[in-house]
C-alpha cells in the first residue's frame, strides 16, 4: 500500500490533466474573443500572454520591456478587453485546478494513500494512540462545529458568473467521466464517447461565451438582500447534499456509535450591523424567511422524490401499525395509492410541510397532491414522522431503500431544521452603550452612563438586571438609534419562537473593552423579552452574550475580563439554566483581523495563543471551583488570507493550545474564499470533512508534551520585537497612511460594489478607522502582501541578537520542529511571502506623489521583506518558498504570469484615472483588474 501512494506522488505525468484542462478552456476562451471581439484584438492579448509568460519564467528583460511599452500604448479600450480577457483565464484556471484537486485526491485514495485532513487519516491517528470509539462518541455528544458564513466586501463575484462557472466545473468533471469510461484507450476512437466528448465540449464553449458577454461588475452597491442570497446559493450546491453525506460516512465508521448532530452551519448575513447601517431587524427577518424557504423548499423535493421511490404496495407487504397509522392520517384519498402506506403517508407529510411553508415563508410549494394542511409545528414533528417510515423499513427488511434518500433526509432535518443555519447578531459596545444610556436617561435612572468609570456602570447595570420590571416607559421620546437597537433583540424573540431556538443564539459584542459591554446586552435582552427573570435569582438569557476581543490590547485582558463577569452574583447561574441547546456553555469570540492590524503577524498570532491559553486555564479553574463543567467554545474570526487569520485549516485548528478545542469551535468563512472552499460540491464536502477531522484530532489526540518554557519566552520576545517593527512602520511613521491610499487600490476598492458595509467605520483616512478587511485585501492587490508577514524579520533579528546566531537559530529550528503554533506561523509566512512580489509591489508604489515619502516607505518594506526572506531560510533550511508545499508552488507558476499583465494594466489605468481619466472605461478596467487578481490570488480577502 505504501508504495502505491508513494507511486501515485511521484507520478511524472499527474499534472497532465491539469494542463490539458487549462488548454482546453483556454483555447475555449480565445475562440470565442477572436469569433467577437476580432483577430486583432485575439492577436494583441496573444502577444501579451507570451510576453508576460517570457518575462516571469525566464527573466527574460526584454521581454519585460517589450510587455511594458505595450501595455502603456494600449487605449482604454484596448485596455479593458485585455483586463477581461486575463480575469476570465484566472476565473477558468480555478475551475481547471479545482478539478485537478478532486482528481488527485481520487488517485491518492484508490492508491491507498491516506491524506491529511481526511477522516481515514483521522481515525489512523486515534488508532495509534489507542484512542477508542468510546472516547469518540463521547466527544461528538458534547461537540459543536460550525462554520460561519460572513458577508464582507472582498466578495467581487456576481451571482450570474458564479452560476455560468459551476456548470463549467460540472462539465470538467463530465468529461473527465467520459475519459475514464475509456479505460485507458484514446476516447476519441470511440465513436460514442467522441460524440460525448464533443457535446460536453459545445456545452462548455457556450457557457465561456455566456460568460465573455455577462457583466462582470455590478451597476449599484451590493445590498443586504442581494449578500444574503449569495449566500444562500451555496446550500443547494454543497450543504445541504454533502453534510448529510459527511455524517454517512461518519456513522459508517462508527457502526456501534450515535452520531448526534453536531455540525451546523452559522450566518452573519443580515444579523450583522455592526458598521454596517443597512443591517436591522427587517434584514435579520428577510434572512431567516430566505434560509426557510430553502430548507423547506429542499426537504419538499426530497419528500416528493421519496414517494416516487417508496411504491410498496400492502398487498404484497403489510405495513407496521405506525405506518398504516401515519397513512391512514393523511388526506391522500387517490384510488391509485390506496394500497401504497408509504406514498400516502408522503403525500400527508408534503401537505403539512407544504403549510408549513406557507405559514413561515408565505410560499407556495410546486406541487400539490392534496391541499396544504396542518402544518409542522417544529422540525421534531416532521422527524417523527420520518422515523416512523425509517422503522417500517427496517422491520419489513427493506432497509437498502432507507439508505439512499430517507436517512440522509432524516438527517438533514436534524441539522438544518427549519431554520437552515443559526443567524448571529454583532454589533460594537459602543453602540449597545448608547442605546442602554437613553434607556436609563428616560427612565430617569442615570443622566449621563456613559460618563461613569466601569465601575459604577456595572453597579448601574447589576441594579438593572435584578429588577423585574423594564426600563422603556411608553411614550418617551426614544433616539432613533435606541429604537433600532430594540427592535432588532425583538425580532430575534419573534424569530426565535418562529423558526425553533436554534435560529439565533448568539449575541456578539465588537470591540469588547470591559464586564460592562457584556451586561449592557444583558439589559437589552431583558428589555427585549429574552432575558427573564432577575439576575440575582432566576434569571435565563435566550442568547449567548458572546464578547469579541479584536485588539492587542482587548486580548490580553480578555480572561480578566472574563473571571470577572463570570464572578458577577447570578451569572454562573444563569449559564447553567440557558437550557439544553447551550450546555452550560459561553463562547468567547477572537479577532484576528483587527489584531494583525493592529499589531501585525507575529503579535497578532501570539496575543491569540495566550488568550486562548489563560481562557482555557479559567474555564478549567472556575469548573473545578464551581463543581459543574462550564464549557468554553472559542469563537475564531478568521479571514481568508494569513493576514486575517487565514491560511489552511487543519493545520490553523491542530495548531490551536492543547485544552482550548475541546469538540468545540466556531469559525468565520468570509470573502471570496466562501467560494474557493465551497462553490465545488467536491472540495466543499473535503473542506467541511477536514474541519471535522481536525476539531476531532485536536481534542483526542492533542500533543502529548506541554510547550517547553524556552519557547514561550522566545515568542514572548519576537512578539515584542515584531510589534515594534510593525507599528514603526504602520503608525509611527510620518505619512504612511498617504502612502497606503496612494499606494494601493483602496479608494477604488471603496467605490466597488462588492458588499453593503463601508470600507471604513469612520469617514477618515486614519489606518485606525479602515476596516481590516479591505487593509489586507489593498495590500494584497499591489502584491506586497504586507500584513501577511511584516515584522517577522526583524523579530527573528532581535531573538539572535538575544541569544547569539547559533544558540538563536537552533532554538527557532527545534520551535519549528516541535511546536505546531509555531510551525503553522512559518507555513503561512512562507505562502504569504511567496505570493507578494515587490517587482510588482513597487509599481504601485511610483503611484505615490511624494517621492521622498515613497522612497522612504518602500525601501523599508523592502527592507523588512527580505530579513523576513532571510529568517525563513535560516529557520527552514530552504531558499525556495513553498518547498514543503509543492502543490501550491505549481499553482502559482501555472498562474501568477498570467495574473501579471492585470498588475501592470491596474497601475497604469489607476496612473490615468488619478490624473483625471474618470470615464467609465477607466474606472470599469480598475474594478475588473480587482476582480481578475482576487480570483487568481484566490485568497485575497
Amino acid at each position: 500500500m505504501a508504495t502505491s501512494s508513494r507511486t501515485a506522488r511521484r507520478d511524472p505525468h499527474k499534472d497532465h490533466p491539469l494542463i490539458d484542462d487549462i488548454r482546453l478552456l483556454g483555447r475555449l476562451l480565445g475562440d470565442v474573443i477572436r469569433e467577437h471581439e476580432g483577430e486583432a484584438t485575439f492577436a494583441l492579448i496573444e502577444d501579451i500572454r507570451q510576453l508576460s509568460v517570457a518575462y516571469r519564467r525566464q527573466g527574460d528583460p526584454r521581454a519585460g520591456r517589450r510587455l511594458d511599452a505595450l501595455l502603456a500604448g494600449l487605449s482604454d479600450d484596448q485596455a479593458v478587453s485585455v483586463i477581461r480577457a486575463f480575469t476570465f483565464f484566472s476565473h477558468l484556471a480555478n475551475l481547471a485546478e479545482d478539478r485537478h484537486h478532486v482528481r488527485r485526491r481520487a488517485v491518492h485514495e484508490r492508491a491507498g494513500d491516506v491524506q491529511e485532513g481526511s477522516l481515514a487519516h483521522l481515525w489512523r491517528r486515534l488508532q495509534a494512540r489507542g484512542v477508542g470509539a468510546d472516547a469518540v462518541a463521547e466527544t461528538l455528544e458534547r461537540a459543536h462545529i460550525s462554520p460561519v458564513l460572513t458577508a464582507h466586501p472582498t466578495e467581487v463575484q456576481r451571482k450570474s458568473i458564479q452560476d455560468a462557472e459551476r456548470d463549467i466545473a460540472r462539465l470538467l468533471a463530465e468529461r473527465d467521466a467520459i475519459r475514464q469510461a475509456a479505460c485507458g484507450a484514446q476516447p476519441e476512437r470511440d465513436p460514442v464517447l467522441a460524440r460525448q466528448l464533443s457535446a460536453c465540449e459545445a456545452l462548455m464553449r457556450a457557457r465561456v461565451t455566456q460568460l465573455w458577454h455577462t457583466r462582470l461588475l455590478r451597476f449599484t452597491r451590493l445590498t443586504v438582500a442581494d449578500e444574503i442570497e449569495n449566500a444562500l446559493a451555496y446550500y443547494p450546491v454543497t450543504f445541504l447534499p454533502e453534510i448529510p453525506r459527511l455524517y454517512a460516512e461518519l456513522e459508517a465508521a462508527l457502526p456501534q456509535t450515535p452520531v448526534p448532530p453536531f455540525l451546523r452551519m452559522g450566518q452573519w448575513v443580515g444579523g450583522d450591523r455592526d458598521g454596517n447601517p443597512n443591517v436591522n431587524a427587517a434584514t435579520l427577518r428577510l434572512a431567516l424567511q430566505r434560509q426557510s424557504d430553502v430548507i423547506l423548499r429542499h426537504l419538499l423535493r426530497e419528500l416528493h422524490a421519496l414517494g416516487a421511490e417508496l411504491s410498496l404496495s400492502a398487498m404484497l407487504l403489510p405495513p407496521p401499525p405506525a405506518l398504516a397509522a401515519l397513512a391512514e392520517r393523511s388526506p391522500d384519498t387517490n384510488a391509485h395509492r390506496q394500497d401504497e402506506p408509504y406514498r400516502r403517508a408522503l403525500t400527508g407529510m408534503y401537505a403539512r410541510l407544504a403549510a408549513t411553508l406557507r405559514e413561515l415563508t408565505g410560499g407556495e410549494a410546486a406541487r400539490h397532491a392534496v391541499a396544504p394542511q396542518n402544518p409542522y409545528t417544529s422540525p421534531d414533528e416532521l422527524l417523527a414522522d420520518l422515523r416512523v417510515l425509517d422503522a417500517a423499513l427496517a422491520a419489513q427488511r427493506c432497509e437498502a431503500l432507507a439508505q439512499p434518500r430517507l436517512k440522509p433526509l432524516i438527517r438533514t432535518v436534524e441539522v438544518f431544521g427549519f431554520h437552515l443555519a443559526t443567524v448571529d447578531l454583532r454589533q460594537s459596545s459602543d453602540q449597545h452603550e448608547r442605546a442602554v444610556a437613553d434607556l436609563l436617561a428616560q427612565a430617569r435612572l442615570c443622566s449621563d452612563y456613559s460618563a461613569l468609570d466601569e465601575n459604577e456602570k456595572r453597579g448601574v447595570l447589576l441594579r438593572v438586571l435584578n429588577d423585574v420590571r423594564p426600563l422603556r416607559v411608553p411614550g418617551q421620546p426614544y433616539e432613533e438609534h435606541t429604537l433600532s437597537e430594540l427592535a432588532i433583540f425583538e425580532a430575534a424573540r419573534e424569530l426565535r419562537t418562529r423558526y425553533g431556538a436554534a435560529a439565533i443564539r448568539h449575541s456578539i459584542i465588537s470591540h469588547t473593552e470591559a464586564v460592562s459591554d457584556l451586561l449592557e446586552v444583558l439589559v437589552l435582552q431583558k428589555e427585549a423579552g429574552l432575558l427573564r427573570g432577575t439576575l440575582d435569582h432566576d434569571a435565563c438569557a435566550d442568547l449567548i452574550v458572546v464578547p469579541l476581543f479584536e485588539t492587542i490590547d482587548d486580548l490580553a485582558r480578555a480572561p480578566r475580563i472574563m473571571e470577572d463577569y463570570l464572578r458577577l452574583p447570578g451569572v454562573a447561574e444563569m449559564l447553567a439554566r440557558a437550557g439544553p441547546l447551550q450546555y452550560h456553555e459561553q463562547e468567547v469570540m477572537l479577532g484576528y483581523s483587527d489584531s494583525n492590524k493592529d499589531g501585525g503577524i507575529v503579535t497578532s498570532n501570539w496575543a491569540l495563543y495566550r488568550a486562548e491559553v489563560a481562557l482555557a486555564e479559567l474555564f478549567d479553574r472556575l469548573s473545578a471551583q464551581w463543581g459543574r463543567a462550564l464549557t468554553l467554545r472559542l469563537f475564531h474570526g478568521r479571514g481568508g488570507t494569513v493576514g486575517r487569520g487565514g491560511g489552511p485549516s487543519y493545520q490553523a485548528i491542530l495548531a490551536q493550545p492543547a485544552g482550548t478545542v475541546h469538540g468545540q469551535i466556531r469559525l468565520t468563512e468570509q470573502g471570496e474564499v466562501i467560494a474557493s472552499k465551497y462553490a465545488n460540491p467536491d472540495i466543499g464536502r473535503r473542506n467541511l470533512e477536514t474541519l471535522v477531522a481536525a476539531t476531532l484530532e485536536a481534542t483526542l489526540a492533542p500533543p502529548v508534551t506541554d510547550t517547553p518554557p524556552e519557547f514561550l519566552a522566545a515568542a514572548e520576545t519576537l512578539s515584542q520585537a515584531g510589534l515594534r517593527a510593525y507599528r514603526q512602520l504602520v503608525y509611527e511613521t510620518p505619512g504612511f497612511a498617504d502612502y497606503f491610499f496612494h499606494g494601493t487600490p483602496i479608494r477604488e476598492i471603496a467605490e466597488l460594489n462588492i458588499g453593503s458595509r463601508p470600507a471604513s467605520r469612520k469617514p477618515s483616512q486614519r489606518i485606525e478607522d479602515l476596516r481590516a478587511i479591505p487593509w489586507v485585501f489593498s495590500w494584497g492587490q499591489c502584491r506586497a502582501t504586507l500584513p501577511g508577514w511584516y515584522g517577522f524579520g526583524s523579530a527573528v533579528a532581535a531573538l539572535l541578537g538575544e541569544h547569539g546566531e547559533r544558540a538563536g537559530t537552533r532554538l527557532l529550528r527545534r520551535m519549528a520542529r516541535e511546536w505546531p503554533f509555531f510551525a503553522t506561523l512559518l507555513s503561512n509566512i512562507d505562502m504569504v511571502l511567496a505570493k507578494s512580489d515587490l517587482s510588482i509591489a513597487r509599481r504601485y508604489a511610483a503611484l505615490v506623489p511624494d517621492a521622498r515619502l515613497r522612497r522612504r516607505v518602500f525601501s523599508a518594506i523592502e527592507a523588512e521583506w527580505q530579513r523576513t526572506h532571510e529568517a525563513l531560510q535560516r529557520i527552514t533550511g530552504h531558499a525556495q518558498r513553498l518547498a514543503n508545499n509543492p502543490a501550491l508552488a505549481r499553482s502559482i507558476a501555472h498562474r501568477f504570469p498570467y495574473i501579471d499583465p492585470l498588475h501592470h494594466l491596474q497601475v497604469e489605468l489607476l496612473r490615468r484615472y488619478r490624473a483625471g481619466n474618470t470615464s467609465d472605461k477607466v474606472k470599469r478596467g480598475i474594478h475588473i483588474a480587482i476582480n481578475g487578481i482576487a480570483a487568481g490570488l484566490r485568497n485575497t480577502g
